[in-house]
């Protein structure tokens, strides 16, 4: 039988998003459902840096058990000019008084919630083709109005 490799995570960035007012939409099929705009930001890492656009937005459900579906689609633009779209889309979940405290814009430890999400990447600068071929996945933490995502390639 052939041996499988251990996958291996390589940090590609980390993505600070700066976040609008949530826009709460109300009961949806699944859950409560808001929008929460995403107003810029900047990536930073050893494999990709640039800002991020003044568009997007996270498109949550939030169960009745509190856990949060994160599913956001926004883009950057590199440094050096390519335009890479990333739609990342996740959990965030953890003890209610936590997540009440997240809630609420206090600075909590990320380790005391779950927030992970995978991200899939698309550009048609050849000099990023390589975002196009590989899988992402993401820890984060949210913040009064900002999240951070370190992005790790999947390899």
């Amino acid at each position: 039988m052939t041996h499988l490799p251990e996958p291996v995570l390589r940090h590609v960035c980390t993505i600070e998003a700066e976040l609008g007012p949530i826009r709460e939409m109300g009961p949806g099929r699944a859950g409560r459902r808001r929008i929460i705009p995403i107003l810029g930001g900047r990536v930073t890492g050893p494999a990709l840096t640039g800002r991020l656009l003044t568009l997007g937005a996270d498109w949550q459900t939030i169960f009745a058990d509190g856990m949060a579906e994160l599913d956001t689609r926004y883009a950057m633009e590199t440094d050096d000019g390519a335009l890479i779209e990333i739609v990342n889309y996740g959990y965030r979940h953890g003890p209610a008084n936590v997540m009440a405290r997240v809630a609420a814009g206090e600075d909590v430890p990320a380790d005391a919630y779950y927030m992970r999400t995978q991200a899939r990447l698309e550009t048609g600068d050849p000099r990023y083709a390589w975002v196009n071929r590989t899988l992402f996945v993401g820890v984060g933490a949210r913040f009064a109005s900002a999240v951070r995502v370190n992005l790790f390639a999947l390899e």
